[in-house]
């Protein structure tokens, strides 16, 4: 993914545990976070998401990502 620096999984502790949805900003970008994606981090503290490129509005600057497929560790 252009832009990761080789970063393509995120962790909870990696976005900061973050307690509600919404769109928030970090080193590789953007990342909007649902309601459903912090219901599975609260009861999977450990799973890791897949990072989703989507594509940038003509008005953003930086990468745009959603959460993907989670694996459990």
């Amino acid at each position: 993914m252009a832009g990761l620096s080789g970063i393509n999984k995120v962790n909870w502790s990696q976005v900061g545990r973050i307690t509600e949805p919404g769109r928030y900003q970090y080193t590789f970008g953007w990342l909007t976070v649902g309601t459903e994606d912090l219901a599975i981090w609260e009861q999977y503290p450990n799973a890791v998401f897949t990072l989703v490129n989507l594509p940038a509005a003509k008005d953003q600057a930086g990468d745009e990502y959603r959460l993907g497929t989670f694996e459990l560790r």
